[in-house]
């Protein structure tokens, strides 16, 4: 049966990882719910799909998740033939247990009422734990029986960077199990500072007038930035206009542009230029003389080339980064070297301090619920690592969310806000002290934010004594922590750069070049830009009349975090013209991953910044 087991599998095109122990616990699974191999691999798949699992390998370590979906549908199925039966739960003994009627409990005994389906009263009142005691929300929470309740491992180490191998893990499991005979509570030694560069636009600012001319402005204006800044650093000669034919080597700057509504393609590849050097036109690019590029729609570069026949400019080399120190030249008149001097300033890290921060992105809750156990989960990982800073980036309120675009829900979406995630906040806020600090960002998916880019940060009621501890930041921004520069954007950039780029890598090409997902997020680095790419991704609601300044990357931060759909990562980027490492801005670039996928866990950023990338320890924990 084992064999025939493989052979479905292989039939549905899964390959095993660990054959023979996938294959045996495949077979006892068979044999107590009496399953056929063909059933199995139907209930697999099922699962692989709900659980969106990346790649077509069965892992061992998913194995555990879908016993629980086999016994979810043996329940299902068994309620479905019996449609009177009431299966008795953890629910029903506390009901009896405490003397509590019916109606205050339940609705009817085969539908208990959900958490958010509670009145405004009982919910508040339910969720004020402090001081260590677990609150009456998470105890319903954990007497409601979920596939994400039902994990074996809550927490697993995916990632490590720069950790040395220590028994941290075995002392950790160590501390969970004396939690439930002991408090522990230490809180963080040592208050994080945070200072704000830049939040905007502001609360309750007005959208939707975005014009043509503000478009044409804004794109404008990075093509004039990047030209200053070339031939500020004195390595390139002065711009000049790319569709004028010419048989000598000129240096010209411009947009990267489509010819048409597809793909970029080595074919379809145009260059616009300013309105002061070539009256906004665009001109054919040639690349075939480079070995080696990386390109997208919006991107702003430098290239020195020629064009003989005036209709098509034939690319020599494409300057795709900034140089990171701008000194204008002395030759330059007063007022151009005034306006550089306001416009640049040095971009490279700077030498900062120590911080500790958790970082997590959402959703924040599983699609079968609006339980936000993923949440619960980080909030009580959180109070035992006692980090300085957790970052918390939307979406906190899923838009995608099966409950919330059915319109099932009976609160409106503000209020399941402040009972279900600023409620859990502000009790782990009052449990870690004044030293914890909490920032939240929004994000386009948000069902209770405005669908804006640039997006205003929430404008959040938080109590008086709290206010110095939870704090909203707009999406994008730029913060300082204890001296460590941080830039949040909760726009999925990566995965709409890798959908546009495209590049040519030659064989004898660096390591960096070839890491594709450090080269994404280079982009936004060496582009100055949280948003770079132009036109904007198919449903991105980006004004560009709002506030473009929020969209720009004033300093190379320390620590720059870009959530993304594609696989978590930690990297070290280069920035530089230097081959010596030493030379070039570092900066740590993470992806958390998202807190909760589908039915499912998923993943986090635990980070120590100690002054410099070679003396900080990051891990990716996957929930």
């Amino acid at each position: 049966m084992e064999e025939e087991i493989k052979a479905e599998f292989e039939k549905s095109g899964f390959s095993l990882e660990e054959e023979e122990q996938i294959l045996q616990k495949c077979l006892s699974f068979c044999i107590n719910y009496k399953l056929s191999p063909s059933d199995i691999v139907s209930s697999w798949e099922i699962y692989y799909l709900n659980r969106q699992l990346n790649g077509s390998m069965v892992q061992n370590d998913d194995m555990d998740g879908f016993l629980s979906h086999l016994q979810n549908e043996q329940k299902d199925s068994i309620i479905k033939e019996e449609t009177n039966l009431h299966i008795y739960s953890s629910n029903d003994v506390d009901m009896i247990l405490n003397d509590n009627h019916e109606d205050s409990q339940v609705g009817s005994f085969d539908t208990p009422m959900k958490e958010y389906e509670r009145p405004d009263s009982e919910q508040l009142n339910s969720t004020q734990g402090t001081n260590g005691r677990p609150s009456s929300s998470s105890r319903h929470m954990n007497n409601h029986l979920t596939p994400f309740g039902q994990r074996t491992n809550k927490f697993v180490l995916q990632f490590s960077f720069n950790n040395p191998a220590t028994d941290d893990e075995a002392r950790e499991q160590d501390v969970e199990s004396m939690e439930d005979d002991v408090i522990r509570r230490v809180r963080p030694s040592k208050r994080c500072s945070l200072q704000f560069h830049q939040s905007l636009p502001e609360p309750g600012c007005r959208f939707m007038h975005d014009r043509i001319e503000d478009r044409f402005n804004s794109l404008e204006a990075r093509i004039q930035r990047h030209t200053m800044a070339l031939v500020a650093s004195g390595l390139y000669g002065e711009p000049t206009d790319a569709t004028l034919a010419s048989q000598k080597s000129v240096f010209v700057v411009g947009m990267v542009c489509c010819d048409g509504e597809g793909h970029l393609n080595e074919k379809s590849i145009l260059l616009q230029g300013s309105v002061e050097h070539s009256g906004g036109q665009r001109v054919r690019l040639d690349l075939q003389k480079l070995n080696r590029f990386s390109l997208f729609p919006g991107q702003v570069i430098g290239i020195e080339g020629h064009n003989p026949s005036g209709h098509c400019f034939i690319a020599a080399k494409v300057v795709d980064s900034l140089p990171l120190l701008v000194t204008p030249n002395t030759d330059l008149p007063p007022a151009k070297k005034q306006a550089l001097d306001k416009e640049f300033q040095p971009t490279s890290p700077s030498m900062s301090g120590d911080i500790s921060l958790v970082i997590a992105a959402g959703p924040f809750t599983t699609t079968d619920n609006l339980l936000f156990e993923p949440l619960e989960e980080l909030l009580a990982r959180a109070r035992r690592k006692q980090p300085q800073l957790l970052v918390l980036l939307g979406p906190f309120l899923d838009s995608e969310h099966p409950d919330i675009k059915r319109g099932t829900v009976n609160q409106s979406f503000d209020e399941i806000f402040r009972v279900e995630i600023l409620t859990r906040l502000q009790d782990y806020a009052e449990y870690m002290g004044n030293a914890a600090r909490v920032i939240l960002m929004p994000s386009t998916r948000d069902a209770n934010h405005d669908f804006v880019f640039p997006q205003p940060a929430f404008d959040l009621h938080i109590p008086e004594d709290l206010r110095h501890q939870i704090t909203c930041l707009a999406n994008p921004g730029l913060f300082n922590g204890n001296e460590v520069m941080v830039g949040c954007c909760t726009v999925d950039i990566l995965k709409q750069l890798s959908s546009e780029e495209i590049s040519r890598i030659s064989a004898d090409g660096s390591s960096s070049d070839r890491d594709r997902m450090g080269r994404l997020a280079t982009h936004v680095l060496s582009q100055r830009s949280f948003y770079p790419l132009y036109p904007p991704a198919p449903g991105i609601p980006l004004d560009l009349s709002l506030a473009p300044e929020a969209l720009r990357i004033t300093s190379i931060p320390n620590i720059l975090i870009l959530p993304s759909d594609l696989g978590p990562f930690v990297k070290v980027l280069s920035l530089g013209e230097t081959s010596d490492a030493a030379e070039n801005a570092r900066c740590i670039c993470l992806n958390p991953g998202r807190l909760a996928k589908g039915i499912g866990g998923g993943t986090f950023v635990e980070l120590n910044y100690h002054g410099d990338p070679d003396r900080t320890n990051a891990s990716i924990i996957r929930i």
